[in-house]
């Protein structure tokens, strides 16, 4: 596939996952909303902190380092072997949920039943719900290495929206089920995501389709984990990347998870503070969510293919080298824009947002300066995304081992500080924590990016410069949306509200026009791409 057509089917992935996570994250926010008024917030704590913890964990250790290694350029890829590694993560996701469903029964503390009332099967069904989910991971990875858009739309829209309705339906009908309703949701929602892919290839494989794109794979027994005469059961290449990728994927879920991690084992809050930050956690990863981690997913695949991964700039394709360069610092420009809007504007609008969202309960307390120390973290969240998914497409196992080492002493560091800052200044301390180790995490890929770089004429990191011009709106618009602020909002009826939504929204407007007027490289690509 040539590497413009690799660049157009990358875009159209992560604009369609965007627009997927658009639609997760608003049914999210509608349901959290919705359940607040009927269940308790120490249930919501247990759900969304202490058992989602338990799910995510299983799925990103059984399955993580396999997709990053299994991504690959080469067209002469085993697709046979490389399936038969992929249906490893089941028996690895089988450990993982035992194990930890042990550490999560036995040695964690046990909410109270009469305010969480049956904890012990919320945790199996969600161990279980692991389990079916990497049932699909040979599915999902060969549709998501030929691009396969359409699919992954509806397979995660008809799960999610299945997984909604039937939690809105018995949170009605039966709120005294406690953790049942969210168990039951849970396993509807992986069932419905696995059947999604194996009724699609049932019907691609063998189709006129897959005759013309010449698709690797033939028939749905070769889905399966098959034996090759005379040759190994796996690419013992991809084997090992894989192990290498494994110890990095068990450091970076402590990282990207570490304050949940820190809140189920170390007790730091109770179960009704941890569902309120678990809430304005959410809140404030809105676009991170839905626009950052499909870029970063997406244009992983792209400079996976595009670029020959462990090998030095002169060795590559100079073509290619110059688009990977150009897309690089075009993504880079991006993210940082999106990042800095969400920060500055989000700084004035924390506790308005979260009264109108939750009331009270939300907006007085640590909510509001929660929310505000996030939008920060959202600016770090942008840049660490798109440089470490270049970094990792270009690393090979040596790279990646060495990394290794480095994402050891950062997690070490990241639960010291997490704890101390939480002692220090509550929850707010979890988000100055993350803060650090983006930061730490983002020196390190953009040496990387430099010394790649350095040999060649393309200087990607210039997309982290944005237009003194562009700069000087985003000071005059943090500056006039913080006193509207403390003049209207929040207290002073909705009048005033209606005045400070106003004022930013002359700002925001101000900050696009800008944005459009100085940065038109960008515009340019964002409009063709």
């Amino acid at each position: 596939m040539a590497s413009q057509d690799v660049l157009s089917q990358t875009t159209r992935l992560a604009s369609s996952s965007a627009l997927l996570q658009v639609l997760f994250r608003v049914v999210t926010f509608g349901l959290n909303a919705f359940t607040l008024r009927y269940l308790s917030r120490e249930l919501i704590g247990v759900v969304n902190v202490r058992l989602t913890l338990l799910y995510s964990t299983v799925v990103f250790l059984a399955r993580e380092a396999f997709r990053r290694a299994c991504w690959s350029g080469s067209t002469k890829q085993n697709w046979t072997k490389t399936i038969n590694l992929l249906w490893l993560t089941v028996p690895l996701g089988v450990f993982w949920s035992i194990l930890l469903g042990l550490i999560w029964l036995h040695l964690l503390e046990v909410p109270d039943p009469s305010v969480v009332p049956h904890y012990q099967a919320g945790v199996v069904a969600f161990g279980l719900s692991a389990i079916i989910e990497l049932l699909g991971e040979p599915f999902w990875v060969l549709a998501q290495a030929h691009l396969f858009v359409r699919l992954k739309v509806i397979a995660e829209s008809l799960s999610v929206v299945s997984k909604c309705i039937l939690t809105v339906t018995l949170v009605v009908l039966y709120p005294q089920w406690g953790l049942y309703i969210f168990s039951l949701a849970q396993l509807l929602y992986v069932s419905v995501l696995v059947l999604c892919y194996v009724i699609y290839f049932v019907m691609f494989l063998g189709s006129p389709e897959a005759t013309k794109k010449s698709f690797p794979v033939a028939r749905m027994r070769a889905l399966l984990p098959n034996l090759v005469e005379d040759e190994t059961f796996v690419n013992w290449k991809e084997a090992r990347l894989t192990w290498s990728f494994f110890k990095q994927s068990f450091l970076k879920q402590i990282l990207t998870e570490g304050e949940r991690y820190v809140m189920t084992f170390l007790n730091v809050l109770n179960f009704g503070d941890q569902g309120v930050y678990d809430i304005v956690n959410n809140l404030g990863s809105l676009v991170a969510r839905f626009i950052f981690l499909p870029i970063e997913e997406s244009f992983y695949v792209f400079f996976a293919k595009v670029l020959e991964r462990g090998k030095n700039i002169k060795d590559q394709k100079q073509g290619d080298v110059a688009m990977a360069a150009n897309v690089l610092e075009l993504l880079l420009k991006l993210v940082l824009l999106i990042g800095l809007t969400i920060t500055v504007f989000g700084y004035a609008y924390s506790q308005l947002a979260l009264d109108i969202y939750g009331g009270s309960m939300l907006s007085s307390g640590t909510g509001p300066d929660l929310l505000r120390c996030y939008s920060l973290y959202v600016l770090f969240l942008a840049i660490n995304g798109v440089t470490e998914c270049f970094t990792f497409a270009l690393m090979c196992k040596e790279e990646v081992d060495r990394y290794n080492f480095v994402m050891l002493a950062l997690s070490f560091t990241f639960l010291c500080i997490s704890y101390f800052l939480t002692h220090w200044h509550g929850s707010v301390g979890f988000i100055l924590a993350n803060c650090f180790n983006m930061g730490i995490r983002i020196a390190h890929s953009i040496h990387y990016m430099y010394d790649f770089f350095r040999e060649s004429p393309y200087r990607p990191l210039t997309g982290l410069l944005p237009s003194p011009f562009l700069v000087l709106v985003y000071i005059l618009s943090g500056v006039i949306t913080g006193f509207s602020e403390v003049f209207f909002c929040c207290d002073k009826g909705w009048m005033a509200r209606l005045i400070h939504i106003s004022m930013g929204a002359l700002c925001f407007t101000a900050t696009i026009v800008t944005m459009f007027c100085t940065e038109t490289k960008l515009i340019h690509f964002v409009r063709s791409q």
